[in-house]
């Protein structure tokens, strides 16, 4: 078996990981202020030190006493009894991670989500968009933070290992890039438990082996690892290499689709509202159909002039790609909406809870349906041939 040494990466790729930072206990203290500064221990009930079950997350404060995720809860009791113990709140933060993948969504249609806090981006074709690798990662941050008040520590690389070794670095609310250049001076200081899928197992028998860094790993001769560990073997050599081939795998299709507006000023003017509003309608509307999905769920987002922040949805009994539909139910959810007498600073529009577009969700289809249907495809067909603003509803016929 004959495998080359190569200092150099053949992929262009960028990709972006993003770490959510204490991401159970972080919504904890967001959601109750008195918890800020406090060691926050999300997971088992402790029953004063004789609980089962083990830690889900810990704050950056509990962290400080010793106590890390997957501990069992008893010990991390006896670390800092003084902590504040609690069960999680799944549906909260189900929710929260739904809003991230939105935000990431807005970056690149390439996520994959590792996990309910941990994705992977993949800027590569949409670099362009928002400037430097640097700077998306800076926006991406920075996006987060606005919408959610929780921070993220991200890592840029030429490669998925790359990437997420990085966001581990200067954690929390950490930001490091390796550039495809400097990569192997990047990877090759680190130990070898930094690689990425490299169990407690395997890394006793490198250190067994003498190999105690990447660079130690790296410069090994990969027939002789082959012989002793077989393909593994040659797997971790390449990883300590900078050569990691996995691809970012994006999900089918969105869990949601939304679209917003900010505002230059903010405004009371009740008409430029309701315009915006049927904008944003049109928009998902078009988007949804051209993915061949309806949605059930429509989320109004409104921000204010004090940056107050709500969300108000409805969830219809039949699903809907139609921008009537959509409008209709967005603008009766505005009217319902107490604004305080403040203006409005930001418009949000999201659908969500998809059927396919085929999918028959009633058995009574009317012939109006049909030719409301008819009428969407052709404004569908005209905006892409002549631009999105070639065609458009007045508010009049949607009073």
């Amino acid at each position: 078996m004959k495998v080359l040494h190569n200092r150099t990466m053949s992929s262009d790729k960028i990709i972006v990981h993003i770490d959510m930072d204490a991401f159970f206990a972080a919504i904890e203290q967001r959601n109750d202020p008195k918890l800020l500064g406090k060691p926050v221990v999300v997971g088992a009930d402790p029953k004063g030190g004789r609980g089962r079950g083990v830690v889900s997350t810990a704050s950056y404060e509990a962290r400080k006493f010793g106590i890390n995720s997957a501990m069992p809860i008893s010990v991390a009791y006896k670390r800092c009894p003084q902590a504040v113990f609690l069960l999680p709140s799944m549906d909260e933060y189900v929710k929260v991670s739904e809003d991230i993948y939105e935000i990431l969504y807005g970056f690149s249609p390439d996520i994959e989500m590792v996990s309910i806090d941990e994705a992977f981006l993949d800027i590569s074709n949409s670099l362009h968009l928002f400037g430097s690798s640097l700077d998306t990662a800076k926006l991406i941050k920075a996006k987060i933070k606005e919408e959610t008040s929780l921070t993220a520590s991200v890592g840029i690389g030429p490669n998925k290992m790359t990437a997420k070794i990085a966001s581990d670095l200067n954690k929390p609310d950490g930001l490091v890039e390796v550039k495809k250049e400097d990569l192997l001076d990047f990877l090759w200081p680190l130990s070898i438990d930094k690689i990425w899928g490299l169990g407690p197992k395997s890394k006793q028998a490198l250190i067994t082996f003498g190999i105690k860094t990447i660079a130690d790993l790296a410069k090994k001769d990969p027939q002789e690892l082959f012989d002793i560990f077989g393909k593994n073997g040659i797997y971790f050599w390449k990883l300590a290499n900078g050569i990691d081939e996995r691809e970012v795998h994006t999900d089918e299709r969105a869990k949601s689709i939304s679209n917003e507006f900010t505002f230059e000023e903010d405004t009371a003017r009740e008409e430029k509202i309701k315009t915006t509003l049927l904008f944003l309608c049109e928009k998902v509307s078009q988007r949804l159909r051209t993915e061949g999905l309806k949605a059930r769920t429509i989320t109004l987002k409104i921000r204010l002039q004090d940056f107050s922040t709500s969300m108000r949805s409805v969830t219809l009994c039949r699903a809907t790609n139609f921008v009537d539909t959509i409008y209709k139910e967005i603008k009766n959810i505005y009217t319902s909406f107490d604004k305080r007498k403040k203006k409005v600073r930001l418009l949000g529009v999201k659908v969500s809870n998809f059927i396919d577009g085929d999918f028959p969700d009633t058995i009574f289809c009317s012939e109006a349906d049909r030719k409301l249907e008819n009428i969407h495809k052709a404004v569908d067909r005209i905006k892409e041939k002549f631009g999105d603003t070639s065609i458009g509803r007045g508010l009049d016929r949607l009073s």
